[in-house]
């Protein structure tokens, strides 16, 4: 979905498959004030939408383009290790920033990568999603489920208020198939503790079922979990039809669904 300074686009389609937009209303622009964009992800085919937006305002408005976008795509294709590898976050950075957004607004991206390739990028932590969750129920201890999301979360405002104990994990993956050997906790512990697992994004939600496996082998009594970003593909994994992870707190991002143990903490598809 795309919504142009608060306005849905209708997004059609010519015979031969083409972008058709209806005509912008002149009047939705502004020459004093910035023209937003929200654009909340449902596939690359938006992305000539994005440009037809910017080409439509540049030529009828002096006002600055905000571009609010809660989900950063290709944002975990931020490496490679062969030059013959798709650099596909480095390609959406370029392309990005070839369209001279004067701010674009993110929700908690996956690496600094992001940050260091998209101009004029604000990333927002999840502070505001973290306190709603633990207002609502108390929990024992913060689990981030490696080294990295320790290091990102841990400083947050919202954490160093909550004042819990912090436990991280440490995997070992096979690096040629993805699949984690095994997983030790370090830090707090654990048991008969309300745990909250922190992250950014879950697919499958592997990384979280198996840190839950590991929390409650360690005798912890409940594991909720938060992502800012749930791809509906975690009902292909194995969180929603155990009991390993009793809940996940999400926002709709790219989540199309709450139900089955899904509750949505902050709603963009309004």
């Amino acid at each position: 979905m795309i919504k142009l300074n608060g306005y849905v686009v209708e997004q059609n389609r010519f015979p031969d498959g083409t972008l058709a937009l209806k005509e912008i209303n002149g009047d939705l622009l502004s020459d004093n004030f910035a023209n937003w964009i929200d654009w909340m992800y449902d596939g690359d085919e938006e992305m000539f939408t994005i440009m037809s937006l910017v080409d439509i305002i540049r030529r009828n408005s002096k006002g600055r383009i905000y571009l609010k976008m809660p989900y950063l795509p290709n944002a975990r294709m931020d490496r490679i290790k062969t030059d013959t590898e798709n650099f596909a976050l480095k390609v959406f950075a370029n392309w990005i920033n070839g369209l001279g957004f004067d701010r674009i607004f993110v929700e908690n991206v996956h690496s600094n990568v992001s940050n260091a390739l998209i101009n004029n990028i604000a990333d927002n932590l999840p502070d505001g999603d973290i306190e709603t969750i633990t207002d609502d129920y108390k929990f024992d201890v913060i689990f981030f489920p490696d080294e990295g999301a320790c290091k990102r979360y841990k400083d947050m405002e919202v954490i160093k208020n909550l004042n819990l104990p912090i436990a991280f994990g440490i995997k070992n993956r096979d690096w040629k198939t993805g699949e984690i050997l095994n997983l030790d906790v370090m830090g707090a512990d654990v048991k008969d503790k309300k745990v909250l697992i922190i992250d950014d994004i879950s697919s499958k939600g592997f990384t979280f079922y198996y840190s839950g496996m590991k929390l409650r082998e360690l005798g912890a009594s409940d594991v909720r979990l938060y992502v800012t970003h749930c791809e509906d593909t975690i009902r292909g994994g194995k969180i929603l039809d155990t009991d390993v992870v009793s809940k996940v707190y999400t926002t709709d991002s790219i989540c199309h669904y709450d139900g089955d143990k899904i509750e949505f903490v902050r709603k963009f598809r309004n």
